[in-house]
């Protein structure tokens, strides 16, 4: 197709293109940082795209998650508590995973368009960027833990290397991640699954025992305040979903000779993630008061090494047990860690690209996100893990529910967004008022409360605050503004459509005039000033005179 005569595409003023969009050429390295992942890059059934997406959440930090929560509220708290984070993680998750995989971008090219506007996703970027690293942390520092017991490895060596070891295999992105996270699943899954399986059978009465625990604080039975302060910490997992993203934007068309397994594929990797998290967050709690009647300490129970090497220990000796245990969690720590530094490269590198006008490369962003998460760990901050989680659900929460609502309320209910994804400078608004007042006002409403500023009852409802707030007022500022600020524009100049007649992408190529690659339908826009076809990529790096 021709790019029209009349194109009425608003450009910026005269512009100077950064050279550093030809770093970007090599996508083998760069994963389609900040853009569309084409039609010809995405080779991969749907059944593997869902395997390397669910391999991003073998991380064991959710045994410690749910051993804090069941030691602090008692096992029935913990357990509804689990349910009720893991209900709204599931609901929320499935409109942004549809989109991930059904037009093939990541979440801060979804929410662009879905109510935060071409810049006001630089926020939201550093919200999930932040997530990367906390959570590697957290994972670097549960290796370290490992290799300090089978190794003798003092822990700040352990957390060194629980960092480095990750960075080659990440900078290749999904073609290595792939295979990484496919060969390593089966065996990851014998070591976490079999020995819980043994214990239970070995022990069937104390299951009925850890269900009667009443925890170590003073809650007798269930307690709703309980429950909404273990929800709260369980909710700040409610981000894991950019990180399936992440991957699930790499599926392929939806056929129909691939739609159920396109749909299975999308649910199980989307929002499904959720429901392995739920039962590790469960089994860590019932492991928590296994090692407990076993007298060991608190500060040791809520580790994951300590859990699997106790549990390891009932099935052969102690020796083996240990090197077992160590295996487990270096495995775990690798397949989650992967996808924790490639996922916060792919962040970072959005909110810098966009704001400076500069395209570094992912890989700065590998390094980057690596070396924040190593001071933290060298800083401890396993210790300080529920008061952490459960501050940064706020944030979490309030994001990821604004995207959902709008998706579903806002585009399928409401009609006033535009259903089709719009990421591209110069479609969008700087700013949309739908999603950053929307976002602004719950977690602000919730952080006060979680500090106990909108009163002492309100304080373990923050992560309700944060949802309630979001999901009311998305469509009601949709309304207001009568969907106004969505698009700046709906012609790109282009003949051909970005989207088939069933809402698949078009993979029809189209040459940048400005870095002279070819680039798929929907990642491309005709420009007056350049009198061509420009990428997306080149628009978002070009600067005002």
């Amino acid at each position: 197709m021709n790019p029209k005569d009349s194109a009425p595409i608003i450009d910026e003023a005269p512009t100077s293109r950064d050279n550093s969009a030809n770093s970007a050429v090599n996508e083998t390295l760069e994963d389609y940082t900040l853009r569309y992942a084409p039609h010809s890059f995405r080779k991969w059934t749907p059944s593997v795209v869902a395997v390397t997406a669910l391999g991003g959440i073998a991380y064991l930090a959710d045994f410690s998650i749910g051993a804090s929560i069941g030691l602090a509220y008692g096992t029935t708290n913990a357990i509804f508590a689990i349910a009720l984070a893991a209900i709204v993680i599931f609901l929320t998750g499935i409109p942004v995973s549809y989109y991930a995989a059904r037009y093939n971008i990541d979440l801060d090219l979804i929410s662009r368009g879905a109510g935060f506007g071409y810049y006001g996703t630089v926020i939201t970027s550093v919200i999930f960027a932040s997530f990367t690293f906390i959570f590697f942390s957290l994972e670097g520092a549960i290796m370290a833990q490992g290799l300090k017991m089978g190794l003798g490895v003092p822990l700040w060596i352990g957390y060194l290397i629980s960092s480095v070891m990750v960075i080659p295999l990440v900078i290749f992105g999904m073609k290595a991640l792939s295979t990484l996270q496919v060969w390593t699943t089966p065996l990851w899954l014998f070591l976490m699954v079999g020995p819980v399986a043994y214990l239970v059978f070995q022990n069937p009465s104390m299951v009925n025992d850890w269900a009667a625990f009443s925890g170590n604080g003073d809650y007798k039975g269930f307690d709703i305040s309980a429950v909404m302060l273990g929800a709260g910490v369980c909710l700040a997992l409610i981000m894991q979903i950019g990180e399936q993203i992440d991957y699930l934007r790499f599926m392929p068309a939806k056929t129909e000779e691939n739609k159920v397994s396109w749909w299975v594929s999308m649910m199980s990797a989307g929002p499904g993630w959720v429901v392995l998290g739920a039962i590790k967050q469960i089994t860590g709690a019932f492991l928590a008061f296994y090692l407990m009647a076993n007298m060991l300490p608190d500060s040791a129970i809520t580790e994951p090494v300590q859990q699997f090497t106790s549990v390891f220990q009932n099935i052969i000796p102690g020796g083996f047990a240990i090197a077992l245990a160590v295996i487990l969690v270096v495995i775990s720590q690798i397949k989650i860690n992967v996808t924790n530094a490639y996922s916060g490269s792919l962040s970072w590198t959005s909110a810098y690209a966009r704001v400076t006008k500069h395209y570094p490369g992912r890989i700065v962003f590998v390094i980057f996100n690596v070396s924040i998460a190593l001071l933290l760990m060298e800083m401890d901050m396993f210790s300080a893990l529920g008061k952490i989680l459960g501050f940064y659900s706020n944030f979490a929460i309030a994001w990821i529910v604004v995207v959902s609502t709008d998706i579903a309320i806002n585009k399928y209910v409401l009609g006033l967004s535009p259903k089709e994804p719009e990421f591209r400078r110069g479609m969008l608004y700087d700013f949309n008022p739908v999603g950053l007042v929307s976002f602004g006002v719950a977690a602000g409403l919730s952080i006060l409360a979680f500090f106990g500023v909108l009163g002492d009852f309100l304080a373990p409802y923050s992560p309700i605050i944060a949802l309630v707030v979001g999901f009311v007022l998305t469509p009601i500022m949709a309304i207001i503004t009568k969907g106004k600020y969505y698009l700046k524009q709906t012609d790109d100049g282009i003949e051909e459509g970005r989207f088939d007649i069933e809402g698949t992408p078009v993979a029809t190529l189209y040459n940048c005039v400005e870095c002279e690659q070819q680039y798929e339908r929907p990642d491309v826009l005709y420009s007056l000033k350049h009198n061509g076809v420009v990428c997306s990529l080149c628009k978002t790096l070009e600067k005002r005179a």
